[in-house]
């Protein structure tokens, strides 16, 4: 039986940004997190999604009709996910390295260069 581990506090929702202390259920994906109400909203979403698909374009956030401030107010808390992520890649890089991953290899899963991998995960100058 596979061994559970806590999840740290500064674990939040990709989405919503709610700490896992604040939610029910915080599902870990590769680099990020989902939880359930954010799950529970996407459900809705999609199935509403299906009945009017014919008739709705889908538009990224950012092409919204929305004011400054709604966007001033979005860009902390993109920020911080993006922030998550870095934290979360630079794990999964440590990981890949305590598990014998050459930077060449680490590079090529990433799509980078050895040596870009290298200055940018390191730690070293």
């Amino acid at each position: 039986m596979p061994r559970k581990r806590a999840q740290p506090a500064s674990v939040a929702c990709s989405f919503c940004f709610k700490p896992s202390t604040e939610v029910k259920t915080l599902v870990a994906g590769p680099g990020v997190y989902i939880c359930n109400e954010c799950v529970e909203l996407s459900a809705f979403l999609v199935s509403t999604r299906a009945q009017t698909a014919r008739t709705t374009k889908l538009l990224a956030p950012w092409e919204l009709d929305i004011t400054l401030d709604e966007v001033l107010t979005h860009l902390p808390r993109v920020a911080a996910a993006t922030a998550q992520v870095e934290r979360n890649l630079t794990e999964w890089v440590r990981k890949g390295r305590a598990l014998g991953a050459t930077w060449a290899r680490l590079g090529e899963a990433l799509g980078m260069t050895r040596q870009s991998a290298w200055e940018r995960f390191s730690g070293e100058e």
